[in-house]
C-alpha cells in the first residue's frame, strides 16, 4: 500500500479510536479495583490546610466481580465443537491448545471491558497459532454495506527502537492477503514521521521488509462483542460504584475524625494552647478566668448511621441490578430449592446470553479458519456451551434416582452431580456388572456342587440304617 494512503487512513480513524481506547482503561482500572476515589483531590479551605484530617480512600472492585461472576459462569466449561468427525473434532481442539480455556476468560473480561475483545490468528512454526489480542490495539476498518464485513484491521501498538532508545507507534494494516508494517516516532504528526517498517522476514531472500503475505483467506482478526449494541459492563454501575465509594469513605473519615475532641474555651485563663493540653494531661484541670461566662466544653460530631447505611445498601442494591450479577451475601443463601437458585442467576443468564449469542459467531469463524487451515470440511458447526453455577446436588441426586427407568442410564448419568466423565462411568458400570455376574455364577457352581454332594451322601447313610 503505498505510504500516501496509509496517511489518510491512520488520520481518518486513529482520532476516533482514542476515546474507545480511554473508555476500555477506564472499565480495566476500575476491574484492578483502582476507581476514581484515588482521583479525587483533598479539599482544602482558602489558606490550603486540609478541611479534615481523616483522607480514607476505601475502593470496592464490584465492577471486577461481576465481570468475574460472567466468566467464570459461561467458560470454567468452555465451549465444545463438532463438525461432523471425531477425528476432525479432535483436530479443532488441538490446533485451539491447551490455552483455550484462559483464552475464552480472557476474552470474556476484555470483552466486559471494552465492548469488544478480539482474536488474531496466524501461520506459525507449529502450525495454526492464534491470540487474542489487546482490544486497545485494534482500530477496524468496516465496508459501509448492510451487511457489514471486515475490509482490515490495523493493530497499533508503542515499540522502544532498541537501537537508538526512541519509542514508535508501529501500524500494521492486516487485509485479506497481506499485512504492511509501518511507524512513526512519538511526538511526530502522521504527515512527518509516518514510515515504511521493515519488521518480517522474507522466506525467499532472508531480508528484512515491510510486506508480509499470509494467504490465510480472510483478515485474520475475529471480533467478540460484549453484547448487541457493543457496550462495555462498566457503563451502567461506574455511577453506582463512586456513589458506594464516597459514602463508605466519607463514613470512616468521620469515625476517624470524631476520635479527635474539640474543646471550646470560653474565658481561658493561659497564655498559650499548649500549655492548656499540656495542664489538662499533667493536672486533669483547666485554668479559667474569675468570669460567670468562663466555660469549657467539647464539641464531638454525630454521625447519621442509619440514613448512610439505608444509601449502601440501597447503592449496593443497584449495582447488582445494573450489572446484572447476583449479591453473594451469605443471607441470600442456605438450603435453597434448585429452582430457588437458578433464580438468582437470571439476571447473569440473562446478560450472559447476550455474550453468547455475539461469541458464537466468533467462535464459528475461528474454527471455520482452522478447518480451512487444515483441508478439513466443516459444513455445521455444533457448539456445546455449559454454565458454571451452584446446585442442590441433594435434589438433582434424588431427581436421577426417580428418572431410573423413564429415561436412558447415559442421560441420568450426565445429569448426576458426582459423574464427571459419562463415558467413563459407563465403563466402569461395565466393568462391575460383569464382575457381579461372574461372582453370581461362581456362587451358583458352588451351591449346585454341594446339593449333589449332599444328595449322595445322604442316601449311603440311609442304606446302612436299613
Amino acid at each position: 500500500m503505498e505510504l500516501e494512503v496509509m496517511k489518510k487512513l491512520i488520520k481518518r480513524y486513529e482520532p476516533g479510536h482514542v476515546g474507545f481506547a480511554k473508555r476500555c482503561e477506564t472499565a480495566e482500572r476500575y476491574y484492578r479495583n483502582r476507581t476514581d476515589i484515588f482521583l479525587q483531590q483533598k479539599k482544602e479551605d482558602g489558606e490550603g490546610n486540609p478541611m479534615r484530617n481523616a483522607d480514607n480512600r476505601i475502593p470496592h472492585n464490584f465492577h471486577g466481580l461481576i465481570v468475574n461472576q460472567k466468566a467464570s459462569y459461561a467458560f470454567t466449561a468452555p465451549p465444545l465443537f463438532n463438525i461432523g468427525g471425531r477425528e476432525a473434532n479432535q483436530r479443532v481442539m488441538d490446533a485451539l491448545g491447551d490455552g483455550y480455556k484462559k483464552g475464552c476468560m480472557e476474552l470474556c473480561v476484555n470483552a466486559a471491558n471494552c465492548g469488544i475483545a478480539w482474536v488474531h490468528y496466524w501461520r506459525g512454526d507449529n502450525g495454526f497459532e492464534w491470540s487474542v489480542v489487546d482490544s486497545k490495539e485494534v482500530i477496524p476498518v468496516m465496508s459501509r454495506k448492510l451487511k457489514r464485513k471486515l475490509l482490515g484491521v490495523f493493530r497499533a501498538y508503542a515499540d522502544t527502537d532498541e537501537a537508538s532508545g526512541d519509542t514508535y507507534m508501529v501500524y500494521e494494516y492486516w487485509t485479506e492477503a497481506e499485512c504492511q508494517a509501518f511507524r512513526r516516532r512519538i511526538g511526530d504528526t502522521v504527515d512527518e514521521g509516518l514510515l515504511y517498517y521493515d519488521m518480517f522476514m522474507d522466506p525467499a531472500t532472508g531480508d528484512m521488509t515491510s510486506q508480509y503475505r499470509h494467504d490465510m483467506g480472510e483478515v485474520p482478526f475475529i471480533p467478540f462483542r460484549n453484547n448487541n449494541i457493543d457496550t462495555d459492563d462498566l457503563v451502567n454501575i461506574k455511577p453506582l460504584i463512586d456513589v458506594y465509594d464516597k459514602v463508605f469513605s466519607g463514613f470512616v473519615n468521620d469515625l476517624d475524625d470524631i476520635q479527635e475532641l474539640i474543646f471550646i474555651l470560653v474565658g481561658y485563663g493561659g497564655q498559650q494552647l499548649n500549655g492548656f493540653l499540656q495542664d489538662l494531661k499533667k493536672y486533669k484541670t483547666i485554668k479559667l478566668d474569675a468570669d460567670d461566662n468562663s466555660d469549657a466544653r467539647t464539641l464531638s460530631i454525630e454521625i447519621p448511621v442509619e440514613a448512610r447505611n439505608a444509601v449502601l445498601e440501597a447503592t449496593r442494591k443497584a449495582i447488582f441490578e445494573q450489572g446484572q450479577g447476583f449479591d453473594p451475601q451469605p443471607e441470600n443463601f442456605g438450603n435453597q430449592s434448585g429452582v430457588a437458585l437458578k433464580f438468582m442467576y437470571a439476571m447473569l443468564e440473562m446478560k450472559t446470553g447476550l455474550m453468547q449469542t455475539e461469541f458464537e459467531t466468533g467462535f464459528a469463524k475461528l474454527v471455520r479458519a482452522i478447518c480451512r487451515f487444515h483441508g478439513l470440511r466443516c459444513d455445521k458447526i455444533v457448539q456445546v456451551w455449559t454454565r458454571t453455577s451452584i446446585k442442590n446436588d441433594t435434589e438433582l441426586a434424588q431427581i436421577c434416582q426417580q428418572s431410573v427407568g423413564i429415561v436412558s442410564r447415559k442421560t441420568i448419568l450426565a445429569s448426576h452431580p458426582l459423574v464427571e466423565d459419562v463415558e467413563e462411568e459407563l465403563k466402569q458400570l461395565a466393568a462391575e456388572e460383569k464382575e457381579d455376574q461372574e461372582k453370581a455364577e461362581q456362587y451358583g457352581e458352588a451351591f449346585g456342587n454341594a446339593r449333589k454332594g449332599d444328595e449322595g451322601g445322604g442316601g449311603g447313610v440311609g442304606d446302612d440304617e436299613e
